[in-house]
This record gives C-alpha cells, sequence and structure tokens, in this order.
C-alpha cells in the first residue's frame, strides 16, 4: 500500500475554491486528508472543487461565508470537528487585491476589505480553531514575495503580506510549547484566477522571476505539502519560498 503523507489529516483551507487554494486542497486529498473548504461566495467553483476531492475517494465539506465573522469562523470550526473528528492542519489562503497605480487613488474601502480580507480574518479564524489543535497540528499561512520585494501597484496588500510574515513567526513562538507547527508559503508571480481578474497578463511584469514564467497553482502546492508532512518536523516559524528563483531576504 501507498505511503500517504497526510492519511486521515483533517484540512481546514481557506479560500480552496480556486488557485493555490484549490490545488492543495486536491494534492492533499491525494495524500489522504480530509478536506473543508471555507469560501467566500464563488459556489459553483466550490461545488467543482468539492466534487474532484470526492472522487478521490475523500471527504470533503464546504461553508460559505466571510472570515472577518468572528461568529461563523467560530461555528465552521466547530462544524469541521463534529464532521471530521478534528483539525490538523489549518491552510489560511484566502486573499483579495485592488491594484492602484498610485497612492492617492487608493479608496479606503478597498483598503479595509483587503485587510479583512488577507489578515485580520486570517486572525480570527486561527484564533477559534487553535483550541482543537493537539501536538503535531500545523498552522500554514499563505504571504508572498510582495510582502519581502513590495509592489508598486499593491501597496495595502503588500502590507498585509508583511503582517502576515510578522503573525507567523510570533504564532510559532507561542504554538511551540503545544508542538504546533506554524509557518508559511511566499509565492512569486503565480497564474491564479485573481492575478487574471486584477492584472493583465500580456502586460510585461518587471518583476518577472529568473525562470520568466508564472507558476503554476500546482507547483506551489507542494510546498504546503512540505511543511504539512514530518518531513518539516524541524521547521516552524519559516517562510518557504516558491518563486521561480527572485532573490529576497529574509
Amino acid at each position: 500500500m501507498m505511503n500517504l503523507k497526510l492519511n486521515n489529516k483533517s484540512v481546514l483551507i481557506t479560500g480552496a475554491d480556486s488557485g493555490i487554494g484549490k490545488a492543495t486542497a486536491l494534492l492533499f486529498a491525494r495524500e489522504g486528508a480530509n478536506i473543508a473548504i471555507l469560501y467566500h461566495e464563488d459556489h459553483e467553483s466550490a461545488e467543482k472543487t468539492k466534487n474532484e476531492i470526492i472522487a478521490l475517494g475523500r471527504k470533503c465539506i464546504t461553508f460559505s461565508g466571510d472570515i472577518n465573522d468572528a461568529e461563523f469562523c467560530k461555528q465552521t470550526a466547530k462544524n469541521v470537528v463534529e464532521e471530521f473528528g478534528g483539525i490538523d492542519i489549518l491552510i489560511n489562503n484566502a486573499g483579495t487585491q485592488f491594484p492602484c497605480e498610485n497612492i492617492e487613488d487608493l479608496e479606503e474601502e478597498n483598503i479595509r476589505k483587503t485587510f479583512d480580507s488577507n489578515i485580520i480574518g486570517m486572525i480570527l479564524l486561527t484564533k477559534v480553531v487553535f483550541p482543537y489543535l493537539k501536538q503535531g497540528a500545523n498552522i500554514i499561512n499563505t504571504t508572498s514575495a510582495a510582502a519581502y520585494q513590495g509592489h508598486p501597484e499593491l501597496l495595502d496588500y503588500s502590507a498585509t503580506k508583511g503582517a502576515i510574515v510578522s503573525f507567523t513567526r510570533s504564532l510559532a513562538l507561542q504554538a511551540k510549547p503545544k508542538g504546533i507547527r506554524v509557518n508559511a508559503v511566499a509565492p512569486g508571480p503565480v497564474a491564479t484566477p485573481l492575478t487574471k481578474e486584477t492584472f493583465d497578463e500580456e502586460e510585461e511584469d518587471p518583476n518577472k522571476p529568473p525562470f520568466e514564467r508564472n507558476a503554476s497553482p500546482e507547483e506551489i502546492a507542494t510546498s504546503f505539502l512540505f511543511l504539512a508532512s514530518e518531513d518539516a518536523a524541524q521547521i516552524t516559524g519559516q517562510v518557504i519560498h516558491p518563486n521561480g528563483g527572485l532573490i529576497i531576504n529574509g
């Protein structure tokens, strides 16, 4: 019998209806995990992802809602535990971005939405999931190369991704006595529905990595699998950089 890295693990992933989250959910299911997907409002994509996971012979449940709603986070965590018997891995992947070339044109509503989605909701969900996590559990957060390089059109987004790095390092220190590992993944440019929606893919990207192409979500998902598995038993408070060869500090 094949040795599965995540056999019978219970995984809660935010933003897993598409992009990196979906690729990670499918990879984890192939490695034996049961998946709970928390998504915002794309019901069709979430249902498609759910069906693909079930076709792999694993359980999948979905929850539609806003991670900035503390009560929704609390009830979702409770429902996942009731359905799967616990939570072994939390992947905080949900996020949004609103490109803007000039800080003077940044809309307050979009700034608040970006912080709510990318970091505040992440903290709220982690807060209610944390009590369910036992020794050997994992938290993995999605940050970005923009946290280290900056991005001329994503000021508020880059700021949230920097906050995620700091949150990851601090929570890793707090979680260490419980035997819970906390890490992050910082992709470079990735071809996802979000980036296609917010950027013109035909434009020349000044931040194009040395591999001269955007990564696929599947190429990023393997970093999450590494961090979630026993292969990364000695890794906590760290950020993995699957960015195509960008040299960044930190």
